[in-house]
């Protein structure tokens, strides 16, 4: 007989943390806690394998599931001494998600189940509080009809919001138990009207009720929409735990909080959190109530932190930190209950961080010796570096400031004012800034929250939906900025005497929680310590050497800065743009006189020799490998009027004769055409002059620094071994020639990209005449598939969206297909040159999974945008210890 469900707590724990998978990353927890002796209310855990069976049979249960989750009730029942649904001593539980990795706020939760008319009495006679007892009994109504009936929830707060105002009420704790019971009694009713059926009064009835939302909520829009930007795959699925309560909302002496064992925002190793006296867990997420400082020293005046307040409760937390980070070795993320004054945890989770956070807490915690160097490395996603590259606040910039509220996400951005998530995601795909502000938000807003550059709520905590969900994207964030009226009919925020409409400019500082009026300029950041330890530590064990794509000086000295090892990637034909020298690129073109087009090319030599030389200067004897022209000629032609004219007069031709060679050069699908080596062939002088320009400046660079300068020329879109024999042949007479000049010799490598399929399959051949491969993903990736980068944009996310894809294959390489192209001309081009240097240029040089992929089929470096090195550099260190972790497994 298959076990769905694993009880924990009070002696029983039949989960362990290593069981995430099956009983996902709370159950897992739960069990893991209690065994070691913490204080965690008894409960169970279905597990995620009836999540998947659930849905593979149309979402019906295993048949021995009613049975074995009656048994573990019966467990938590004679552990609590209480029994569920009995009218006097009523035991109530909490039906919570738990999917195998942290998902906050996606999926549903339901507290307090197991009350009705009848064991609501027995609640207030057990506690001795009938206002606690009603106000808990309101708050399952509200959850149970939002979550597991599908009532809006807006519905039961406009009526508590009327009751309120009626009644002359601000705060929940103050309205009485008649006066919730009345509450309670319009509840059911909007349930009655909204879901067309009764409220159910039978607790097991509610019990699978909100068990079928849980695992319901997995393919809920929000949850899909967060699967989707983290890369969960849907097949994980999720437990389900079932756990008896505690009350933080019993009085004056009980209490509910979220704190973190670090910073999350630094990653100071100080306690963090907030917590509400008189209060349940939802309270503090939510933002109703504004939360309190956990810390004397993190309390300002007027407010009551919880080490004051309740001080044994809190003494015995901070045991519960240390005991848990230290288990763990890991900063958690713990939400806890106080119930007259004794402390219970109901969870701990490695917590969600920003990128600066982690890094700090990583190589603190290999400092302080719980973790080591190789864990620190492995610690930190390497893609959430690109947080540590983002601008700050100018600080000499003027600034009107319009309020603040709590630094929740660090970073600085601005953008247009929007209101809805949907409002946010439509300006964004337009290519605008944009600025969610919102009263607070919810995980409807997920998508919105993505596609903005900063998040600003007008409620909320250090621990809200807000907070937690933008650090965890890498948006800024402002929460809790509580001077803000937002009205969301008139498309309005206001503070004071200021009113911002939609689509006016504000700017956010995340470090600070300040926001300001308008745009206020930005520097760019500096690199921290922990920032150059973990590099440190990272290139100290990564095998894959790291270059940049860089082709103008600004790149190169970026590139540098952030620790490439050369340039693996010039497009020469970026330089052919600049306003001084497309004249004579289009001359060259156009002429049909070879003395013209001869003049045309020998006035763009220096200026390509300049070009590399500033090259060669910043990268100062680093390799740096020079793609000669590779778009098709149609990108460098005129097209409009004034321009025809310009080219037209430089000829003396009319322009009716240009527009006809324009028209003559014309191609059908030109990505596929006239480009690459193709143009070196049929126009060498094209290739000639820029071998000319490249080994002129690098034997000047090379006197001038007094050290070996070694340019790498790369020749694109290669099929053939003859295009690759015929092109390099050319170039090396052209080298020997100016060598010749120079009186001088130079050690260079020729190589090619190997970008179209025919060369991945022709690789052992083609290397007979390459010092070097680099695999241009980009154009492997459109061939290989069939498609264009450019326009496969509007489909792409159907095929993603619809399973038909694991991702775009532009972001992260295709394994099967395109890796399969990379694997192979790795392995031929060897066979025929052992010591043939290879490496990878396209974008997903700067993707970490793909980055694993070229670690592990052997390629030599990856080559990537200048501020993706660092992503890189850490990716390739990852790679490495991966590498060398499975290697033990297999010994």
């Amino acid at each position: 007989m298959t076990k769905w469900v694993y009880s924990f707590g009070d002696g029983l724990n039949e989960g362990r943390a290593d069981m995430r998978n099956l009983l996902g990353g709370k159950g897992a927890n739960l069990a893991e806690m209690a065994a070691n002796g913490l204080p965690v209310p008894p409960g169970f855990t279905i597990t995620t394998e009836v999540c998947s069976a659930f849905y593979e049979n149309g979402r019906k249960y295993p048949a021995d599931l009613q049975a074995q989750v009656a048994a573990a009730l019966q467990r938590v029942e004679q552990s609590m001494g209480l029994r569920f649904g009995d009218a006097d001593a009523p035991l109530l539980v909490s039906v919570r998600s738990g999917a195998r990795v942290s998902m906050p706020g996606m999926m549903d939760t339901v507290l307090n189940l197991g009350l009705n008319d009848e064991t609501v009495e027995g609640l207030a006679r057990s506690s001795g509080d009938a206002r606690f007892a009603w106000d808990s009994y309101r708050r399952f109504i509200q959850m149970y009809g939002s979550v597991v009936m599908g009532v809006p929830h807006h519905h039961f707060e406009d009526v508590l919001e009327q009751f309120k105002r009626a009644n002359r009420v601000e705060d929940d704790t103050a309205i009485t138990a008649d006066q919730w019971r009345a509450i309670v009694v319009d509840y059911r009713h909007i349930i009655t009207t909204h879901a067309g059926t009764e409220f159910p009064t039978n607790p097991h009835d509610q019990l699978w009720g909100a068990i079928g939302a849980v695992f319901g909520s997995w393919m809920n829009p929000r949850a899909n929409t967060y699967r989707k930007l983290h890369e969960i795959p849907a097949s994980w699925g999720t437990a389900v735990n079932v756990q008896s309560m505690v009350f933080g909302n019993m009085g004056d002496d009980c209490a509910t909080g979220v704190c973190f064992t670090r910073d999350p925002s630094t990653g100071e190793n100080i306690f963090y959190g907030e917590y509400l006296i008189n209060a349940q867990g939802e309270d503090v997420v939510a933002g109703i109530r504004t939360p309190q400082p956990m810390a004397c020293a993190r309390a300002e005046a007027g407010q009551h932190p919880m080490e004051t307040t309740l001080p044994e409760a809190y003494g015995e937390l901070l045991r519960v930190r240390s005991v848990l980070e230290t288990h763990y070795k890991d900063m958690q993320d713990i939400e806890f209950t106080v119930q007259r004054n004794v402390l219970y945890i109901l969870q701990t989770r490695n917590g969600k961080r920003t990128a600066a956070a982690a890094l700090k807490i990583a190589i603190d915690m290999a400092r302080e010796g719980l973790i080591t160097q190789e864990d620190a490395i492995q610690r930190v996603p390497a893609a959430s570096l690109d947080q540590l590259l983002h601008p700050t606040l100018d600080p000499k910039a003027e600034r009107v400031q319009l309020t603040r509220g709590l630094p929740a996400s660090p970073g600085a951005a601005a953008g247009a004012v929007v209101f809805t998530a949907e409002e946010c995601e439509a300006r964004a795909a337009k290519g605008e800034d944009v600025i969610l502000v919102r009263i607070e938000t919810s995980p409807e807003d997920v998508h919105g929250m993505h596609a903005a550059r900063g998040v600003l709520t007008t409620r909320g905590g250090m621990t809200s939906h807000a907070a937690v969900v933008a650090r965890g994207m890498g948006r800024v964030c402002v929460a809790g900025a509580g001077g803000i009226h937002v009205d969301y009919a008139a498309g309005t925020m206001t503070v004071g005497s200021h009113t911002v409409a939609q689509g006016e400019w504000i700017t956010l500082d995340g470090g600070t929680g300040a926001v300001y009026l308008g745009r206020v300029p930005t520097i760019e950041p500096a690199l921290s310590d922990d920032f150059n330890t973990l590099m440190g530590w990272a290139d100290a064990v990564r095998r894959l050497g790291v270059r940049a794509n860089a082709e103008t000086p600004d790149d190169a000295r970026t590139a540098r800065r952030f620790g490439a090892e050369g340039i693996g990637l010039a497009r020469t034909e970026h330089m052919f743009f600049g306003p001084d020298r497309i004249g004579f690129v289009r001359q060259m073109i156009i002429a049909d006189d070879e003395s013209v087009r001869q003049k045309a090319i020998a006035a763009l030599l220096p200026f390509q020799r300049d070009d590399f030389a500033s090259l060669f200067r910043i990268m100062a004897g680093l390799p740096v490998t020079v793609r000669l022209l590779d778009p098709p000629l149609h990108e460098f032609l005129p097209h409009a009027e004034a321009e025809m004219v310009e080219v037209a007069q430089a000829l003396g031709k009319s322009v009716d004769d240009v527009r006809a060679r324009c028209a003559a050069l014309s191609e059908t699908n030109p990505m596929l055409g006239h480009r690459g080596c193709r143009l070196g062939l049929t126009s060498p002088e094209i290739y000639a002059m820029q071998v000319r320009a490249l080994i002129q400046a690098a034997v000047m660079v090379e006197k001038e620094l007094g050290k070996p300068i070694r340019p790498e020329i790369m020749i694109p879109l290669v099929a053939t071994q003859a295009e690759l024999a015929t092109t390099r042949r050319t170039a090396e007479d052209e080298i020997a020639r100016v060598l010749q000049e120079e009186g001088t010799n130079l050690n260079y490598y020729i190589g090619t990209m190997i970008e179209l399929p025919r060369a991945a399959l022709q690789a052992d051949k083609i290397a007979e005449y390459a010092d070097f491969f680099s695999f241009g993903t980009n154009d492997l990736t459109q061939t290989a598939f069939g498609l264009s980068r450019d326009d496969a944009g509007s489909f792409l996310p159907y095929y993603v969206d619809h399973g038909l894809l694991p991702r775009d294959p532009f972001v992260s390489i295709d394994r099967d297909g395109v890796g399969a192209l990379v694997r192979l001309g790795v392995e031929r081009g060897r066979q025929t040159s052992p010591d043939l240097k290879l490496g990878i240029c396209g974008e997903h040089g700067g993707d970490p999974d793909s980055i694993a992929f070229f670690d592990e089929v052997g390629l030599d470096y990856v080559s990537c945008s200048p501020f993706r090195v660092p992503v890189a550099r850490l990716a390739a260190a990852q790679a490495a210890l991966a590498t060398r972790q499975k290697a033990g497994q297999a010994v």
